[in-house]
């Protein structure tokens, strides 16, 4: 009898990709500010692609006591107290993030969300130590397994910054949107759908299939 599961469920070890990307206010999880948050949930067509699903954006208030390195503002350009940002709290931010990934991971009969991101180590790093602030009792983010889209481009292509990478892959780069998260996010979701479909079309993946039992 054929299995109803989705198919997305046997690729990944059971984990859901879902593509994260962070603008803060500096380069300690613990001690600088959260600003931006986006995330973009990946899914899989009949044929087996990896495809870019929905999309997810929150503005992020600096928590209190949070350091504003003026150097990182500058080169974001945002302005954390602007209130055309309509900031939320982590809390929000985070549950607005987490709630469609949860779904997807149901949907997708996966066990558990595992981060891919451009530089992961950084993006995972702000996401965890904001939820432990935030005290979220339901992170679906494996604890420290990632997907790094700088490793996989470097071997896929011999680049490892993201419009580097977006341009050898063939995939439009608007330098002046960069260091949005959104952007950041739908981009580096592109450059991972790629490297995973491309290695399918390699027959990478029906080797690996042919050697299970």
């Amino acid at each position: 009898m054929s299995s109803t599961k989705h198919p997305m469920s046997d690729r990944f070890r059971g984990f859901l990709p879902v593509v994260i990307d962070v603008e803060t206010a500096g380069f300690n999880p613990r001690t600088d500010a959260l600003l931006e948050v986006a995330a973009v949930t990946l899914t899989m067509d009949e044929q087996g692609y990896l495809i870019p699903d929905k999309s997810f954006d929150a503005k992020v208030a600096p928590f209190e006591g949070a350091n504003l390195e003026p150097e990182a503002l500058a080169f974001t350009g945002i302005d954390p107290f602007d209130p055309e940002r309509e900031a939320m709290s982590e809390l929000d931010a985070l549950e607005m993030i987490f709630k469609p990934v949860r779904k997807s991971i149901k949907s997708h009969d996966c066990k558990r969300a595992v981060l891919v991101g451009h530089n992961a180590a950084f993006d995972h790093s702000f996401i965890c130590n904001a939820a432990e602030r935030a005290d979220v009792k339901r992170n679906p983010f494996h604890p420290f397994s990632t997907f790094d889209t700088a490793t996989l481009a470097g071997l896929a292509f011999g680049q490892t910054v993201l419009a580097r990478a977006c341009d050898a892959a063939g995939i439009e780069f608007d330098g002046k949107q960069a260091h949005s998260a959104l952007y950041d996010t739908q981009k580096t979701a592109e450059l991972f759908c790629t490297i995973v479909n491309r290695w399918k079309d390699l027959g990478g993946w029906e080797m690996v299939l042919a050697t299970r039992d």
